[in-house]
Formats: structure tokens, C-alpha cells, sequence
């Protein structure tokens, strides 16, 4: 204690010292150039410093990861356009061959009724 200029050990059964004791602001802790006060209020600093940078770390990482999904999202509905588009192009060559080959053997599509008129 600055005031009193005594060292006495430290009062493990309660957090902070009494004031009592010794007044917080006078209070110094291991070494005589350390006082209390301002090492809980650092000790208080580096901790929310801390986990002000966690969280900022799970936000960037949630952040990122969004981000991600929809390049994946993207990308997923790009192959699922291609496919379409594929599968249209088989279907116009299908409906291409089917039409060739009602040409070679005589039949149009053009006239629904010509089934009747050959019975």
C-alpha cells in the first residue's frame, strides 16, 4: 500500500482487496511499480479486445462462407441451365430424325386426318 508504506499478503478470500485494507487506487500487485487498478482495467482492455477480434472472426468467417454458397448456388444453376439446354438440343435432333423418318416411308404430320383417309 502506497499510503501506509506497508506490504502485506495479499486477502485470498476476496477478489479485490478491502478497502480497509488498502484503497484500490494505492493498492499495488507482485512488484511496487504495478497498481492494482490499472492492472484490472488492462487486464479488462485485452479481454475485450479479445473478444471483440473472436467475434469479428466468426462474422468474417459467416461472412465467407455465405459468399461460398453462392458461388456454388451459381454454379449449380449454370449446369443446371447447360442441361437444359442439352436436353433440348437431343430433342429437336430426335423430333429432326422422327420427322426424316415420316418422310421416308410417306407419312406427313402435317394433316392429322391422313390416317383416315387411307382406311
Amino acid at each position: 500500500c502506497i499510503s501506509s508504506q506497508k506490504c502485506i499478503d495479499y486477502p485470498v478470500k476476496s477478489i479485490l482487496p478491502s478497502h480497509g485494507v488498502c484503497p484500490l487506487s494505492e493498492a499495488r500487485w507482485g512488484v511496487c511499480w504495478m497498481n492494482f487498478q490499472t492492472l484490472i482495467i488492462s487486464i479488462s482492455v485485452i479481454a475485450g479486445v479479445i473478444i471483440i477480434a473472436i467475434f469479428v472472426c466468426c462474422f468474417c468467417c459467416c461472412k465467407c462462407e455465405n459468399i461460398g454458397s453462392k458461388r456454388s448456388d451459381e454454379r449449380t444453376e449454370r449446369q443446371t441451365h447447360l442441361r437444359k439446354f442439352r436436353q433440348e438440343e437431343r430433342k429437336a435432333e430426335m423430333r429432326q430424325r422422327h420427322e426424316e423418318m415420316r418422310l421416308k416411308y410417306g407419312l406427313k404430320k402435317d394433316n392429322p386426318y391422313s390416317k383416315f383417309e387411307n382406311s
